[in-house]
C-alpha cells in the first residue's frame, strides 16, 4: 500500500509542476490572449476599458492593451504613457488630450480617430494607419512614423497629408 501511495503522490507532484510550467509559459491562453481577458490581474481600468470602451480620464500608464477592441473608444484625456498598444483597434477611437508619451502603437488602426492635442512624444506608430485622422495640434515630438498611413490626415499644423 505504501509503495502505491508514493507513485500517487509522485505523480499529482510531477502533474502539477507541469501544469505550473504551462501556465506559466502561457500555454493555456489564446493567441490574441492579453488585452482579450479582463480577467487576468488587470487594473479595473483596463478592465473597464475591455468590457465598456469607455474611459475618460482614465490611468491607464503601462497597461498592455496589445491586441484590443477599442474601436470607438473614449479615451479622452486618458493617461497611456508608455501602454502597449500594438495592433489595437483605436479606428474612430477619441484620443483627443490623451498622454501617449512613449507608447507602443505598431501597426495599430487609427483611422478617424481624434487625437487633437493627444501627446505623442517618443511613441512608436510604425506602420500605423492614421488614415483619415486627426492630429491637429498633438505632440509628436520625436515620435516614430516610418511606413504610416498618412491618407487624408490632419497633421498637428492643420495640414491635410496625403501618402
Amino acid at each position: 500500500m505504501k509503495k502505491f501511495t508514493l507513485k500517487t503522490q509522485n505523480f499529482w507532484t510531477v502533474t502539477l509542476a507541469c501544469v505550473a510550467v504551462a501556465a506559466g509559459l502561457g500555454i493555456n491562453q489564446a493567441p490574441e490572449a492579453i488585452a482579450q481577458t479582463p480577467d487576468q490581474g488587470q487594473s479595473s481600468e483596463v478592465q473597464e476599458l475591455l468590457q465598456t470602451k469607455q474611459c475618460p480620464g482614465c490611468n491607464l500608464s503601462g497597461a498592455n492593451l496589445q491586441n484590443a477592441d477599442l474601436e470607438e473608444a473614449n479615451l479622452q484625456n486618458a493617461n497611456l504613457q508608455n501602454a502597449n498598444l500594438q495592433n489595437a483597434d483605436l479606428d474612430k477611437a477619441n484620443l483627443q488630450g490623451a498622454n501617449l508619451q512613449g507608447a507602443n502603437l505598431i501597426r495599430a488602426d487609427l483611422e478617424e480617430a481624434n487625437l487633437q492635442g493627444a501627446n505623442l512624444q517618443q511613441a512608436s506608430l510604425q506602420r500605423a494607419d492614421l488614415e483619415d485622422a486627426n492630429l491637429t495640434e498633438a505632440d509628436i515630438t520625436g515620435t516614430n512614423l516610418q511606413q504610416v498611413d498618412f491618407e487624408d490626415t490632419i497633421m498637428p499644423d492643420g495640414t491635410i497629408r496625403n501618402n
